[in-house]
């Protein structure tokens, strides 16, 4: 729709390289296929949105990207559901495998791999993930394994930051990642997107790098009081619970679900969070320690009376480890933004 405004010109091709003004972005240099010569394309406002693997990034923030796992991949053809138009999470050992239907005919499999990626990832995938997998999916899974190349991603977690430059802004992940467990990075993109849709139409003049600066400042403060916390606390909470493998991890794990199956609130709440209908940040705390007391409860019934000192040692070594978890992601999307 934007390529059809009159206002608007579409140009096809690779950027190369930021421009600079002493210490302001002015511009970019890019290729278009078939020709050789570079070219330039000067603008008052550059928008930097060059994804995951951002060659632009560098140049603009400090903050570096951290790869926990990778995610490889499979198109599978013909492959049965467990439930139709759902997609499913198997609990894995080392980490979860996510499958769901990408069209009539294919599904897809992510398989989490922790750390390094696996140097003979078929063989990984032959010996440790099928024997791992729910029946109705091993013949497919199988199949794929001999007849499609396995495809590899890195699982990026980058906090936001702000650009160090004037006449820039970072957008989707180049700005921002977190674990694609929950699959809200579109989510995410587009709310931000809508911000700047409407603070762009109030800046009169993008040339006044002081306005555009405090737009980015608020910008900051909104995603991070709503869909930015919500979303990239959650993705990377539920992550380090379903990949964990220590004892007070699989107790929250456990937890988790049973709180799932406790319904009403217990799951429309993390609905709304996992969907990003509703990302409050409060809301995702309070169900984030519903989970925790709700561990210690079980923790709590775990042992008989006469040994209810290890039941309490292990109660509370799980919320402890429920805060582990939560409070240096929460302190991620809250320290301060260093605006220059």
């Amino acid at each position: 729709m934007a390529s059809c405004h009159k206002s608007v010109t579409v140009i096809e091709g690779t950027v190369t390289k930021l421009l600079y003004d002493g210490n302001c972005i002015v511009g970019v240099e890019y290729t278009t296929s078939g020709v050789f010569c570079k070219k330039v394309v000067k603008a008052p406002l550059t928008i930097v949105a060059d994804g995951c693997f951002s060659k632009l990034r560098k140049a603009l923030v400090t903050e570096a990207v951290c790869v926990p796992s990778y995610f490889s991949g499979l198109l599978l053809e013909d492959c049965p559901q467990f439930q139709w138009n759902h997609a499913e999470i198997v609990l894995g050992d080392p980490s979860p495998i996510l499958v769901y239907k990408i069209s009539p005919k294919h599904t897809r499999v992510l398989v989490d791999t922790p750390g390094l990626l696996q140097k003979d990832i078929k063989g990984y995938m032959l010996e440790k993930i099928l024997p791992q997998l729910p029946a109705h999916l091993r013949d497919s899974f199988r199949a794929a394994l001999y007849s499609e190349r396995v495809r590899s991603m890195p699982n990026s977690f980058l906090p936001a930051s702000h650009a160090e430059k004037t006449g820039v802004i970072l957008l989707g992940d180049a700005l921002n990642m977190r674990h694609p467990l929950t699959g809200s990075g579109m989510s995410v993109a587009l709310n931000d997107v809508l911000y700047w849709r409407n603070a762009l139409r109030s800046l009169a003049d993008l040339t006044d790098h002081a306005a555009v600066l405090a737009a980015l400042r608020k910008f900051h403060i909104r995603r991070k009081n709503s869909h930015s916390f919500a979303v990239n606390v959650l993705a990377q909470a539920l992550y380090a619970l379903f990949a964990g493998d220590d004892e007070e991890l699989m107790c929250l794990r456990k937890a988790c679900f049973a709180y799932f199956k406790l319904g009403g609130i217990c799951v429309s709440g993390p609905m709304g969070l996992l969907s990003v209908l509703s990302p409050r940040p409060i809301t995702l705390i309070c169900h984030f320690f519903a989970v925790a007391m709700y561990a210690v409860w079980c923790c709590l019934l775990s042992e008989p009376v006469w040994a209810v000192h290890r039941s309490l040692r292990k109660a509370y070594f799980t919320f402890k480890k429920a805060c582990c978890v939560l409070f240096p992601l929460i302190w991620s999307e809250l320290k301060p933004i260093s605006f220059f």
